[in-house]
């Protein structure tokens, strides 16, 4: 039924095939209460729900700085993984062992990984956003950068009210995510789990409800039980480094036969794996799995992605990495130069924002390639004094 409902509310109308945004907040509000009701809401829970809402500068200005994804590897897992933050929890892992155990029968999903998100969304519940989320959600969905986001999470809001799941003055993130492991409600709504069997879907409160309905998420996603996500490796020095990166897959076998060596454990034959290089060839080295990438479906920010599936081992017991001496990170205002010079050039690497995404990795992998330089993917000071 939550999913039957959830497709009617999201469905494009023929009027709405152009997601409206812009103009006068309260205009757009009448737009979004009138097709909300020509989909089954009642008027009085539209108009409870949109009474007194207004735009959050706050919100604004949050979607458009998000400088903390201009850290390197190193800055950002040193900056999220503690002592005390792998010590709560393992604690939490044994507190909730059940809850854990019934993730990875019913979908798959290592406690590992649920643990990692646990504690970068919200501190493991404690830290969970001040956002009113309704309005946070009014506020991106009115905003003309992602309205196609954002409408349809101000509609499953809307429903998750109706179905007495979402109080009006619910708190979250910025943009609009709910709850302990931080899910719009949208997702919510789609594959939100009722874990303590209360009849109600709520992230918020309850952890059995967030952890099951994370797993279910990433199932959706394409996480494969049983498979590993990342392993730390070291590299021969003689490596051909234009074969790392995410865009070149071989069995893992194959990996190990060029002399690639996994820290702890033993590669997973027959699984197609990358390595990575998130500083490039002086720093740590992973090799990845398809569950892996995966987790890109979760957060599309490559640095927090990899911290996040490298946290998840160590949770499960890994050594810490060997953090090597990589080259010096670039400077913001450099980035934006290499960035310009690679556009220029003809490359995609998105929005000119100082942050070495996929996309720029991509593109100065290819650059220092043409060039002659160590094909690494790690942009330094000579790859853009050559540029």
């Amino acid at each position: 039924m939550r999913l039957t409902l959830l497709a009617a509310l999201t469905a494009a109308t023929p009027a709405l095939a152009q997601t409206p945004c812009g103009g006068e907040f309260p205009a757009w509000v009448q737009g979004v209460k009138a097709e909300a009701t020509a989909k089954g809401i009642p008027a009085e829970t539209a108009d409870a729900f949109f009474a007194g809402l207004s735009p959050d500068p706050r919100v604004l200005k949050a979607d458009r700085s998000q400088g903390v994804f201009r850290k390197s590897f190193l800055e950002f897992s040193q900056s999220l993984i503690s002592r005390d933050r792998l010590t709560r929890g393992r604690a939490l892992s044994d507190q909730w062992d059940s809850i854990f155990d019934r993730a990875e029968t019913e979908y798959g999903v290592s406690r590992g990984i649920l643990l990692a998100f646990w504690a970068f969304e919200t501190d493991y519940g404690a830290v969970q956003g001040d956002f009113e989320t309704r309005r946070a959600l009014a506020t991106l969905a009115h905003d003309c950068r992602r309205p196609d986001l954002f409408r349809p999470q101000v509609l499953a809001a809307l429903e998750m009210h109706r179905l007495g799941e979402f109080d009006l003055n619910t708190t979250g993130a910025w943009a609009g995510e709910i709850g302990m492991v931080q899910m719009l409600p949208g997702d919510i709504l789609a594959r939100g789990v009722d874990g303590d069997a209360d009849g109600l879907v709520t992230l918020k409160t309850s952890v059995p409800d967030a952890l099951l309905s994370g797993a279910k998420m990433l199932q959706h996603h394409g996480w494969q039980p049983g498979q590993p996500w990342l392993q730390e490796v070291s590299m021969p020095e003689t490596f051909d480094w234009d074969l790392t990166g995410l865009d070149t897959e071989l069995p893992a076998e194959q990996w190990a036969a060029m002399g690639v060596q996994v820290r702890q454990g033993t590669v997973t034959n027959g699984l197609p794996a990358s390595i990575l290089l998130p500083q490039g060839r002086k720093g740590p080295a992973f090799l990845v799995y398809p569950n892996f990438r995966t987790l890109f479906d979760w957060n599309k920010s490559f640095v927090y992605v990899t911290t996040a599936a490298y946290f998840a081992t160590r949770l499960m017991g890994a050594e810490p990495y060997v953090a090597g001496n990589p080259d010096p990170a670039l400077s913001l205002d450099q980035m934006k130069a290499l960035q310009t010079k690679l556009a220029a050039l003809g490359h995609d690497v998105g929005a000119v924002d100082g942050i070495l995404g996929a996309a720029t990795r991509i593109a100065v992998q290819k650059e220092q390639a043409r060039l002659g330089l160590p094909a690494d993917a790690w942009p330094t000071v000579e790859l853009l004094e050559r540029l």
